[in-house]
């Protein structure tokens, strides 16, 4: 070996998280595989011109188990998770944070594929990798790879808010549920179902603009991503906040065949479960048909349908309407029904 030459390592060694050399290699790794997506200046601190009188923040870690998986990896939920929260606020996402904890011993061809993920979806949503921070831990600290993502957007309409919805709105999935907690649990359990069951893990802000311009100003009144605790605990959080009660059709939820299958093996509500590429939204009465054309027009949103209204009744419940006609109350689980989804 030449003096002043070293073979790069192919897996991650505590010494990448030095601050010397091998610091400096990895990052350089880093920004060459993220590319155009990347356009900080290797400061402490990214420096940003805002378009706007108003920014939309956010931030999230990820921890999902595997972090690799059949169409995705921690990479992409990272980038979608960060993305779909600034889009539900009524937001236009810009920037991204990425920071990363590297377990020891991590081959470095993996990392590459979650920073090509980040890379790829951050083109699809049209954001930027401004800073980041990597830190490395010992076998056994860590489960691989984790992540940290902040978001940075700007307002280029009025906010989407809880507080403008309104009795007669009606509810409306812009997909099918569960699909991404069968894809990950039968990865874990070997249960068969990950060919035919895929992750629904997307970024929805384009979607979500399109319906926004489709529908006209004010009518969709509020937007939730349904992630962890699932369809129940978005109906739920909106029903204390709105101190209305909400009813939905159960007949009417969007669920894969297969999917009802695997959560009938596992004894698991697909309403409860996690997904990462799925909106509830609040819509006028008025906008209802615009709004599910201009979602079955893209392809994030084909399978989209209406499953409730929010109704005049001053008990904050939901409500489940069965394929008889008979309600109950749909109750909310007091914990994560599934650890590790995202």
């Amino acid at each position: 070996m030449e003096h002043g030459k070293h073979e790069a390592s192919p897996e991650i060694v505590l010494d990448h998280g030095s601050g010397a050399q091998l610091s400096r290699e990895l990052v350089s790794l880093i920004v060459e595989t993220l590319g155009d997506v990347h356009i900080g200046e290797m400061e402490d601190s990214a420096t940003l011109s805002v378009r706007g009188g108003r920014i939309a923040m956010t931030t999230d870690s990820f921890v999902v188990d595997p972090p690799f998986f059949g169409n995705g990896d921690i990479g992409k939920i990272a980038v979608c998770g960060t993305v779909n929260d600034l889009a539900v606020a009524g937001a236009t996402p810009l920037y991204l944070t990425l920071g990363m904890i590297l377990e020891t011993g991590l081959p470095i061809e993996r990392l590459v594929r979650v920073l090509t993920s980040v890379r790829e979806t951050a083109r699809e949503a049209g954001v930027h990798i401004v800073c980041g921070d990597t830190k490395v831990v010992r076998k056994g600290e860590a489960d691989q790879i984790y992540l940290n993502t902040a978001g940075v957007g700007i307002f280029e309409r009025e906010p989407l808010r809880m507080g403008r919805v309104r009795p007669g709105d009606r509810v409306v999935l812009t997909g099918p549920i569960g699909n991404h907690t069968v894809h990950l649990l039968s990865i874990r359990e070997g249960l068969g179902f990950e060919q035919r069951v895929l992750s629904d893990c997307a970024p929805l802000n384009g979607l979500l603009g399109t319906i926004l311009d489709e529908a006209g100003e004010g009518l969709v009144h509020s937007a939730r991503d349904v992630t962890r605790g699932g369809l129940a605990a978005v109906l739920h959080e909106y029903a204390g906040a709105l101190g209305r009660t909400v009813r939905i059709d159960r007949e009417a939820l969007p669920i894969q065949p297969e999917t009802v299958m695997a959560m009938d093996m596992l004894g698991i509500d697909p309403i409860h479960t996690a997904n990462e590429g799925c909106l509830c939204l609040f819509v006028d009465p008025a906008a209802e048909e615009r709004v599910l054309a201009a979602l079955r027009s893209h392809r994030y949103g084909s399978q989209a349908v209406t499953i409730g209204e929010v109704t005049g009744d001053t008990e904050p419940v939901v409500l489940s309407r069965d394929r008889a006609g008979q309600e109950s109350v749909l109750e909310e689980l007091r914990g994560a029904e599934l650890p590790r989804l995202c």
